[in-house]
């Protein structure tokens, strides 16, 4: 297969058509509704709690059609292999990106694993050949993320702030942002550095007292 490009879109207010009926087009029309899609969904046979997920939704009892294609930015194949393949034909002539659930061969775009936290957004793929590892994957960085990201987010916002208003080139933006994170366990740890006795000198503060990785500005993955 060819290598990918992560790519993240914008579908809200836009038109996606899911063609499935069953328990992972549910799954599907909860994630594509979770960003604001406006979802259309065909399928011969809807299961009712399909129809109890929103009320917004149009619904289609029939079988797949290419008209069905028209206005829609993406479409969701949650169907049988040969229902796929022929959303997958008649979207790659009209220049639709094709997601094909556990259907690598028939899909065009591949929903990732994702982890959302404190305005943070980490998307994780296999290509459509690994969905268990892109799980783990996903459980996995959840776990490592800092508990404090919130703080991480909002500090780099105003940092970001006051570099485009002094013109900081990009290039020069990591290491700057790498200081002003630090400066968040700087904080703590001073707060939390036992005092000494009167008379004896004030210890440094702990070399392990910051996150171990973000320890200097060649840490250039920021």
């Amino acid at each position: 297969m060819s290598e990918l490009l992560p790519l993240f879109l914008n579908l809200s207010g836009r038109d996606v058509l899911l063609v499935g009926g069953g328990r992972v087009a549910e799954a599907k029309l909860r994630q594509l509704l979770a960003v604001g899609a406006r979802v259309r969904v065909v399928a011969p046979a809807i299961a009712p709690a399909i129809r109890d997920v929103a009320q917004d939704v149009a619904f289609f009892d029939r079988g797949f059609e290419a008209s069905d294609l028209d206005g829609a930015w993406l479409v969701v194949a949650a169907a049988t292999p040969e229902v796929n393949r022929a959303v997958a034909d008649a979207a790659e002539t009209r220049r639709v990106f094709v997601n094909a659930v556990d259907d690598p061969a028939n899909a065009t775009a591949f929903l990732s694993g994702v982890v959302r936290r404190d305005g943070v957004t980490i998307a994780i793929s296999t290509s459509g050949d690994a969905p268990g590892l892109t799980a783990l994957l996903r459980e996995s960085l959840d776990a490592v993320l800092p508990s404090d990201l919130a703080a991480w987010v909002a500090t780099a916002r105003d940092e970001r702030v006051v570099w485009r208003r002094d013109q900081v080139p990009m290039d020069a933006r990591k290491p700057l942002l790498l200081r002003a994170l630090n400066k968040l366990y700087d904080a703590t740890a001073a707060l939390a550095e036992p005092q000494p006795a009167p008379g004896s000198p004030r210890p440094a503060v702990a070399p392990d007292a910051r996150v171990p990785w973000l320890c200097g500005p060649e840490d250039s993955w920021l």
